[in-house]
């Protein structure tokens, strides 16, 4: 079995890489037949493959440990080359294209594999490679500057990750205290976080332009190979939230200031759902793991061979420590065919989380491992998201294993968070549309910008006298608008199609299984809605989804006495 501890990290050497590829790529143009052009490809692809692995390996070892200088150097040097990788696939995907067996190789690949090539052709051309290379040095700036968070608080010295558990304190004082310290740490690096989004927006504005694009949003959907869907239609999306969900969302926050037994509702009581705490888990992070343990050897013979793999390969990393990045993620390394999970655990049931969330990101592209290119081996982002999102609620079942007493706590505030969090996640969608359709706003435009939009979605929300928070200054604990542009309405999307598995769930366990099963098997083989459609799904940009599947949801939470927490 596959072992962490004994893959090998290699620097990848650009200059071979790239003779190789493109004499690969001049065999390819030449080639007589489609046989021979497959051959090529999978050479091509093996390449490939090795190239993303010592990606992955040197990410995930710099995460792990964001101090140690060797890997620092390395992911340095993995930006700077990553970008001319980009280009020779994006040559690779050229000739896929032009090539007069293009017929045979559709037949064999499925039609997929082209619509990603002609979205991705259209991403690069060798004049932005600079821009790209300070687009990861900036990406990575951001990592390294939100991991070398010291805070003391209570005596100690702490890091983001570890503040969250003094932030869903149940008690107010320390909520509070914990949230301003947490400010505090970014409005004292304010100009730092700004000049490094600034110089962001401005490189992906250039990039856009150099492209021929408009502005960055074309560009950042055809990188995200969104190929049945456009930010017209995401626009109607939000506006389906804005009318039918912020209502609702109004509703619970009610609910919950009532709970928590105050006037209203401030932004230091969000997190805390009850008087009594939040539902956490039982027990140490290694009795934890062998409840999932136990969780997926009883969910179905194929979660049970997936984790075993997860446990014994040692391709987990979940505790937080010292040094070590913020977050939590899931990615893959090729050449072993293996995922591998990371996160901070930090003692609330977002450690659970990680083992169903996470777990469902690596459970999907372990069950796609099969595909011979690597295109298929993840799907899109949204399509993605639902793996984990709705993995949370299949998991349902062995939640008391975690959570003991509070496993009716956890549900209910678990169903209820998956709805709050839409009207936030369309927020940073909104935010972001603006960022890149105003590049050359200033950094207090922006942050005016983002509380604009925060009151339209999130009208609740009360900063108090916290001058920082007042101005907007929220979103830049939010990772993914530095480093992930776009990607946050994805989670919204595919939260939307995770309670519609809930739903099925809840009528028939087998059947809603077998159909996320099916789903997860096949990778990025179709688009977003392709998959959707698989797995038996409602579009989520119809008129009328959100409502359809929000129904059920909203009635089990309003059916539930939240008194009794």
């Amino acid at each position: 079995m596959a072992n962490f501890q004994d893959f090998i990290y290699e620097r990848p050497n650009l200059q071979v890489i790239e003779a190789d590829i493109r004499l690969l790529l001049t065999a390819f143009k030449a080639a007589e037949s489609a046989d021979q052009q497959n051959d090529i490809m999978a050479q091509i692809n093996k390449i490939r493959n090795t190239f993303m692995t010592m990606e992955s390996l040197c990410s995930v070892r710099h995460t792990i440990d964001t101090q140690n200088e060797y890997f620092e150097k390395e992911n340095d040097y993995i930006d700077e080359i990553s970008p001319v990788m980009a280009g020779l696939v994006s040559e690779f995907y050229t000739e896929l294209l032009s090539s007069p067996y293009r017929a045979e190789l559709e037949i064999k690949w499925g039609s997929q594999l082209f619509k990603i090539a002609e979205l991705q052709a259209k991403t690069f051309k060798p004049e932005i490679i600079e821009d790209l290379q300070l687009e990861n040095k900036l990406s990575s700036q951001y990592t390294k500057l939100r991991a070398g968070a010291k805070i003391q608080f209570e005596g100690e010295e702490r890091n983001l990750s570890q503040m969250e558990f003094f932030i869903q304190s149940a008690e107010r004082a320390t909520r509070l205290a914990a949230q301003k310290a947490v400010t505090a740490f970014y409005e004292a690096n304010e100009s730092a976080f700004d000049d490094i989004y600034d110089q962001l927006v401005k490189v992906r504005h250039r990039m856009a332009q150099k492209l021929g694009f408009e502005n960055y949003i074309p560009l950042a959907y055809a990188k995200m190979t969104r190929s049945d869907y456009d930010q017209h239609m995401v626009g109607n999306y939000r506006k389906q939230v804005f009318e039918n969900l912020v209502p609702l969302s109004q509703e619970l926050r009610k609910k919950q200031a009532n709970r928590l037994g105050v006037e209203s509702l401030k932004y230091y009581d969000e997190p805390l759902q009850f008087l009594s705490g939040n539902a956490k888990p039982k027990g140490t992070p290694e009795e934890i793991v062998e409840s999932g343990r136990t969780m997926y050897k009883e969910m179905s013979p194929e979660t049970h061979a997936f984790f075993e793999m997860m446990v014994e390969g040692n391709l987990m990393d979940l505790v937080s420590k010292k040094g070590k990045s913020g977050g939590g993620y899931c990615t893959y390394f090729n050449d072993y065919k293996t995922p591998f999970i990371f996160s901070n655990f930090n003692g609330t049931s977002g450690d659970v989380d990680v083992l169903t969330h996470e777990a469902g990101h690596a459970f999907q592209v372990y069950s796609s491992s099969h595909f011979e290119i690597p295109e298929y081996l993840w799907p899109t982002m949204e399509s993605a998201e639902i793996h984990s999102m709705s993995m949370e609620f299949f998991a349902w079942p062995w939640m008391d294993a975690f959570f003991k007493e509070e496993t009716d706590k956890y549900k209910f505030s678990h169903l209820q968070s998956s709805l709050l969090f839409i009207p936030y996640g369309v927020t940073v969608d909104e935010f972001q549309h603006f960022v890149y359709a105003n590049p050359t706003a200033t950094p207090t435009e922006r942050k005016a910008k983002w509380r604009e939009i925060e009151m339209k979605y999130l009208p609740h929300r009360d900063y108090e006298d916290n001058d920082f928070l007042n101005r907007g200054g929220f979103w830049f604990r939010q990772m993914h608008i530095f480093q992930a542009p776009f990607y946050y309405i994805d989670y919204t999307l595919a939260q939307v199609c995770a309670m519609e598995f809930w739903s099925k769930a809840r009528t028939d366990q087998h059947s809603a299984w077998q159909d996320y099963l099916r789903l997860c098997q096949a990778g990025g083989s179709r688009s977003f809605l392709g998959l959707v459609e698989l797995a038996g799904l409602h579009n989520p940009f119809e008129e009328g989804t959100i409502n359809h599947i929000v129904g059920p949801v909203s009635k089990w939470i309003s059916e539930v006495d939240d008194s009794q927490f």
